[in-house]
């Protein structure tokens, strides 16, 4: 685990390095006090030389200053380092995760993957930050302390043979119990986070269908979770303090019980028994520091271990062959194409899909829920990709381009419309961060959205909120087509983006799209075939494979699924009437 988080240390080691050693250092200075007020003690007041007390306590002032300026530069030094590397480490998931595939996100849930880059890159820094304080002061002082005890008196120090292992062993027994309740939770924080995630970005859904109650049930039960597990495995940890304080204050006891024979027999001086006793409480208390920092390590594995699965996880999709191509025409070809999610899955989503369009052209994709329409069209800017088969744009296999200059060259607005927090410009300038004024109005007049930014108090610096929160469903998909015009595509996807229109303002933007875009391929899914009517090709969808295609005429006369599917929307629309 260190070996794999190691390099995100990289611009802090210096700071780590002088950390360590101003731990070390504070540590052995503490440990020459005592030795220092001995000296006073045994020999200065005995003998009532005042100058040699004074000097002795000058030196004790001192070492005593020196120790506490290492400690500040100890907190110092580490509380840097240990923020450094957390920031490094939460910027390379992050940056990780920008490479993902959807089908490497689909892996993680995304309120897993924020705790990640939250909780457990914080677990993470703290553990950094504190054991170059407490993991190397604490051996340090261990040592020095025993070497030191034991040159006081080795008849006295072979208490610590008893004392030590059974302070060893109640270590290694809490930290092996202790460490799959870590892991276990950390993902109850996961399951937390995620009925959080759910209930907030949904909250209109919850209250509209009167469910408060049943996620508050929901949660209740996730957070209970999440409180059993925690009570398990800080139980644990809380019971190491009263039982090493046990064998701390017992270890104190037996030796008064043999220092006091050695004192009146005059073996041992009083002044080195009283310094033996602070070497005793070193020595355990150091083990003490020692058991809490392997508690506080053994959850930063848990966390550390849930990191490196993500900066593990490989990309399914990648650049392969460094191409610099761009695509030259709005050209797309499937050639016997297969796709399935799961590989191991028998069926496919996609069987076999045929199909060529030319530059330029409008086709419609209609098919029943569930008939892969939107995976077809996912596969051409990779958003997946395909099993078997290839995928060509501008004719050339999409694995032929990078990512950068295929997904430039294809726009696509999603089932699911995302608008991000700011204005409408700047979340128009997500398809040309250098749009002009005239630009932005442009692709506004061809979505038909310009008309209700126009009665909007700020107009185009109208701030949406969180997520367009302050704009309809209908006024979201014709921003997001905006934004996609914007973009300039070789290939323009709609994907059932503007079912919440109505069918006046459909036929506006299909009729902008031919006049304004004539040489973007146009792809529109939709489930309302007046919205593909006028298309060059429609394509029809089952079960994941096409069983039609044609223009609207075509289709009527030979494609019986098709005429049904127009004959009940017909129907409809004269019930509706």
């Amino acid at each position: 685990m260190i070996r794999k988080l190691w390099p995100y240390t990289r611009g802090y080691r210096k700071w780590i390095l002088f950390g360590v050693l101003c731990s070390a250092s504070e540590a052995v200075f503490e440990l020459l006090l005592p030795l220092v007020m001995a000296d006073i003690v045994g020999t200065g007041i005995p003998s009532g030389d005042t100058g040699y007390i004074l000097t002795r306590g000058a030196l004790m002032v001192g070492m005593a200053l020196l120790s506490m300026s290492l400690g500040i530069g100890s907190a110092f030094l580490s509380s840097r380092a240990g923020q450094g590397f957390g920031a490094n480490l939460r910027q390379a998931q992050y940056d990780h995760i920008q490479a993902f595939s959807f089908r490497n996100i689909e892996k993680f849930s995304t309120a897993s993957l924020v705790t990640r880059l939250t909780n457990d890159c914080n677990m993470l820094q703290m553990s950094l930050m504190m054991s170059m304080r407490l993991l190397v002061r604490a051996p340090v002082m261990l040592v020095s302390a025993l070497v030191l005890a034991v040159s006081i008196s080795l008849k006295l120090s072979r208490v610590f043979l008893v004392a030590l292992p059974l302070l060893l062993v109640l270590i290694l027994l809490i930290v092996r119990h202790v460490s799959p309740m870590f892991s276990a939770f950390q993902e109850r924080t996961d399951g937390v986070n995620l009925v959080v995630q759910e209930n907030l970005s949904a909250i209109r859904v919850v209250k509209s269908f009167v469910r408060e109650d049943y996620e508050r049930e929901k949660f209740k039960k996730r957070n209970d979770d999440l409180r059993n597990i925690a009570e398990r495995a800080f139980g644990f940890v809380v019971m190491n303090m009263p039982i090493m304080m046990l064998i701390t204050y017992g270890t104190i006891i037996a030796v008064m019980w043999y220092g006091t024979p050695l004192v009146q027999g005059g073996e041992l001086d009083v002044a080195l028994l009283s310094t033996f006793f602070t070497y005793i409480t070193q020595v355990l208390m150091s083990l003490m520091m020692v058991s809490m920092i392997m508690m506080m390590v053994t959850r930063a594995i848990a966390c550390g271990k849930r990191v490196a699965e993500v900066l593990d996880e490989v990309p399914d999709i990648a650049d392969e062959t460094g191409s610099t191509c761009a695509v030259s025409d709005g050209s797309v070809d499937f050639d016997h194409v297969y796709f399935k999610y799961n590989d191991g899955a028998e069926k496919w989503n996609l069987r076999d899909i045929d199909l060529h369009i030319k530059s330029g052209m409008t086709v419609g994709i209609i098919g029943a829920t569930g008939s892969a329409k939107s995976t077809l069209v996912q596969l051409i800017p990779r958003l997946y990709e395909a099993q078997e088969g290839t995928v060509r744009v501008g004719g050339r296999p999409v694995r032929d381009y990078s990512m950068e200059h295929l997904r430039d060259a294809v726009s696509m607005v999603l089932q699911k419309n995302t608008l991000f927090s700011g204005s409408i410009r700047e979340n128009l300038l997500w398809g040309d961060e250098n749009a002009s004024d005239a630009d932005i109005e442009a692709a506004c007049e061809a979505a038909c959205a310009s008309e209700f930014i126009h009665r909007m108090p700020d107009g185009y610096d109208t701030d949406l909120g969180q997520g367009g929160v302050n704009v309809s469903g209908g006024q979201k998909q014709r921003l997001c087509i905006a934004r996609a015009i914007l973009k300039k595509p070789k290939v323009l996807i709609l994907d059932d983006s503007t079912s919440a229109v109505d069918t006046a303002t459909d036929a506006k933007i299909r009729a902008a799209f031919r006049t304004q875009l004539p040489d973007t391929t146009k792809i529109i899914i939709a489930q309302r075939i007046i919205s593909v009517m006028d298309a060059d090709l429609i394509v029809v969808m089952d079960d994941g494979a096409i069983v039609d295609m044609g223009t609207h005429d075509q289709l009527m006369a030979a494609s019986e699924i098709y005429r049904d599917v127009y004959q009940s929307q017909q129907e409809g629309a004269s019930i509706d009437g």
